[in-house]
């Protein structure tokens, strides 16, 4: 009789988040993922739908850290804390969970966005979703997995039109541009932005100029900053 027992096939655990908006694209990266070499993995998967469910599940102290995170970049906001995209959210895991991997995912393809995305978080995924099959986001998943980048073809075509693009914004400026969006008055905008009326209104003032709107109205700049992806 022979004694010697075959051991166990171990499977690798990757703790998996995805937050998206829209349940059904959160099923397809479901989907994908699911179907990534099971022989070799397993997948524990948490999903948010929002900016604030996606803090909520971040700062719970009982969640377990992400290996992967997938978020969406527009989604609805959490203004209480601050958090106003997937990009926040992925300030937020950067802090607390430093060896998650992002991946950024967006409809939008404006190229001074994907400018300031690769300057303050510099993800290791950054997708335009339209350039996103089945089959392309299994090859991204594969290509994270292995602490590879992975950077959509659009993305790839942006990225080699940098060098001419010079117009960037800072945080204060994108929380200007977005209460001006939302119709806040000027004079009200320091209760959600901490810096004075006066610096207020110098920045808005040098955003329309940056902007080639020098005599345009508050409104005429949120669409022209919307146009050119410097507000979601």
């Amino acid at each position: 009789m022979n004694s010697m027992t075959q051991a166990p096939n171990l499977l690798t655990t990757k703790h998996i988040f995805i937050v998206d908006d829209h349940p059904f694209i959160i099923q397809g990266y479901k989907n994908a993922i699911t179907r990534y070499r099971p022989a070799e993995y397993e997948f524990l998967i948490d999903q948010a739908k929002d900016c604030q469910s996606g803090y909520n599940m971040i700062t719970n102290p009982e969640t377990h850290p992400f290996d992967i995170a997938f978020l969406d970049i527009s989604m609805p906001v959490y203004e209480e804390k601050g958090i106003f995209s997937g990009e926040d959210l992925a300030k937020l895991l950067m802090e607390s969970m430093p060896n998650c991997k992002i991946i950024l995912l967006t409809m939008y393809n404006e190229i001074l966005q994907i400018k300031t995305i690769i300057k303050t978080i510099n993800p290791i995924g950054l997708v335009i979703k339209n350039d996103l099959t089945f089959e392309e986001l299994l090859f991204a998943f594969d290509k994270v997995i292995k602490n590879e980048k992975y950077y959509s073809q659009s993305i790839l075509e942006m990225i080699s039109q940098l060098e001419h693009v010079t117009i960037e914004i800072d945080q204060f400026d994108k929380k200007i541009l977005f209460q001006l969006s939302k119709g806040t008055k000027v004079a009200d905008i320091p209760q959600y932005v901490p810096i004075s009326s006066s610096a207020i209104q110098r920045r808005i003032g040098d955003l329309k100029v940056l902007l080639k709107l020098k005599d345009a109205s508050d409104e005429e700049l949120v669409k022209v900053a919307k146009s050119r992806g410097l507000l979601l």
